[in-house]
């Protein structure tokens, strides 16, 4: 009787064990998906840069931009369209060393990506990008129209470790003609490691290459995040401190990024 029992105690904890393993799996899969830019669902996002350095600026100038995004896919996710709109304040001081706070809007941005490969594990689009001039102060925007490309890609063949990238290039084709031309390209290398419970450290840094004006921001990062769900909607929340290792021209030398991502699973 007391084998028969220690038995089915056996088979209690490794079934509970199982149990719990693949509900474990299951979570970071979601979490990992919750990190996805070109994940087959609609979603919202807001992301916040606070800029407090910049180089080759007065110690009193500073940027704060929040971005805010749209994303939908369409033809079963094959495509996904997705628009930005920036909202920025720049801090300048005059003469008398009084900052001028500029705020407003910024440029517009809309790409579509053409995903040539999406699966569970890994997920590549590329496709044109479009930047309207929309800035409601010079200072905010190029005053220009442009145009160019974004490639991005996502392998999460690892419950544990995902990885990707963002590369885009645009260049200036109307707009303007008093303001300078544009040509420029970024590099967004991003990384996550979860932790289980929705927890994950992640970085995201934007390579920024500034090819016109000769200019660039090499940032590396490390931050925290934290994926929910409640109903059909994922909650990604974040932190991440990003500190630029080279830079030249007027760029953030130190940066915070926070955001709140929300996928309608439904």
């Amino acid at each position: 009787m007391k084998r028969i029992s220690f038995l089915l105690f056996t088979i209690l904890i490794l079934s509970t064990s199982s149990i719990l393993a693949q509900e474990e799996k299951h979570d970071a899969a979601k979490a990992a998906q919750a990190n996805n830019p070109l994940a087959n669902m609609t979603a919202i996002s807001f992301q916040n840069y606070y800029m407090p350095k910049l180089a080759e600026a007065p110690d009193e100038a500073f940027m704060n931009t929040t971005w805010v995004r749209f994303a939908k896919p369409f033809s079963e996710g094959k495509l996904l369209l997705r628009a930005s709109m920036p909202f920025s304040s720049l801090g300048m001081p005059n003469v008398n060393g009084v900052v001028n706070t500029t705020s407003g809007l910024g440029d517009f941005n809309a790409f579509l990506s053409y995903n040539f490969v999406s699966n569970a594990t890994t997920t590549m689009g590329i496709g044109p990008s479009i930047t309207a001039p929309t800035a409601t102060d010079d200072a905010l925007g190029t005053g220009k129209w442009q145009g160019g490309f974004a490639f991005v890609a996502f392998v999460a063949k690892s419950p544990i470790f995902q990885f990707g990238g963002l590369i885009t290039w645009q260049a200036s084709f109307a707009g303007d003609d008093d303001r300078a031309s544009t040509n420029l390209g970024a590099i967004q290398p991003f990384y996550f490691w979860q932790l289980g419970k929705g927890t994950y450290l992640r970085g995201a840094p934007i390579w920024v290459l500034d090819f016109e004006k000769d200019a660039f921001s090499v940032p590396i990062a490390l931050g925290i995040g934290k994926v929910v769900k409640m109903g059909s909607t994922m909650f990604n929340m974040y932190v991440e401190p990003q500190y630029s290792i080279y830079v030249k021209g007027t760029q953030p030398v130190f940066q915070i990024l926070t955001g709140i991502n929300l996928q309608f699973m439904e």
